[in-house]
């Protein structure tokens, strides 16, 4: 039940907390959040995928896993995606599993969105693993920048407050009945104002990522959150 994270100036730190738990709830049901040890030394077997994915050398270098902890992730991947990739209607299929007191869609393409890095409608093996790198491994300022991403839905370089209206009711979508107090019609723009007032630096009317990076940085609970996954895989 949420009760006065929602009420607060705070709620961007519940919604950087969203991004990082939805991501989680992807994990979960690839069986990743309980690692194996069995048998994880095979190479990718690629008999039933289309797409191939690059070398596991390439992609520990450019992210934060080992060639192992890679292997085990393609695994779980791969049984649920034989395709080798993903596109927003399964995303949207995932986060209705985990929300279904809720209408979790809009959430799962905004989300889903950030994850296509090419965006080209459908989210690879390697966009999954560079994400979820940042989100879990990250610094911090790769972390805000991620979310950043997320919030800026037209990637103009710019968060407008309709933007953030948009995200904020695909959290209260999403949530459905999980939210307390019953949410008034007014609440999601009220929580918009709160962000623009504690993110706005310069009252121009937008957020740009210099101002929420130094905004969520002088935030001891977002600071917190940040780290709050770290250990994870």
């Amino acid at each position: 039940m949420l009760t006065a994270e929602w009420e607060s100036e705070g709620l961007q730190t519940v919604g950087i907390v969203m991004i990082i738990c939805a991501s989680l709830k992807l994990l979960h049901l690839l069986g990743l959040i309980d690692f194996s040890e069995d048998n994880v030394e095979d190479e990718l077997e690629m008999a039933t995928v289309r797409h191939r994915p690059e070398a596991l050398e390439l992609l520990e270098a450019q992210t934060k896993f080992t060639k192992k902890e890679l292997q085990i992730l393609y695994r779980g991947f791969k049984n649920e995606c034989p395709s080798g990739i993903v596109n927003e209607d399964n995303f949207k299929d995932i986060y209705a599993q985990f929300f279904p007191q809720g209408d979790a869609s809009t959430y799962a393409h905004f989300l889903f969105n950030a994850f296509d890095i090419d965006h080209n409608g459908s989210v690879r093996f390697e966009d999954f693993v560079m994400g979820l790198s940042t989100l879990l491994r990250g610094t911090i300022q790769e972390k805000l920048n991620w979310a950043f991403n997320l919030y800026d839905i037209n990637k103009d370089g710019y968060i407008t407050k309709e933007e953030m209206l948009d995200i904020m009711k695909a959290i209260y979508d999403m949530m459905g009945r999980c939210t307390y107090p019953v949410v008034r019609e007014e609440t999601p723009k009220q929580h918009v104002e709160n962000f623009f007032q504690k993110m706005d630096i310069n009252r121009d009317g937008v957020v740009t990522i210099e101002e929420f990076i130094e905004s969520c940085q002088k935030d001891e609970n977002i600071m917190c959150s940040m780290q709050l996954f770290e250990n994870v895989i």
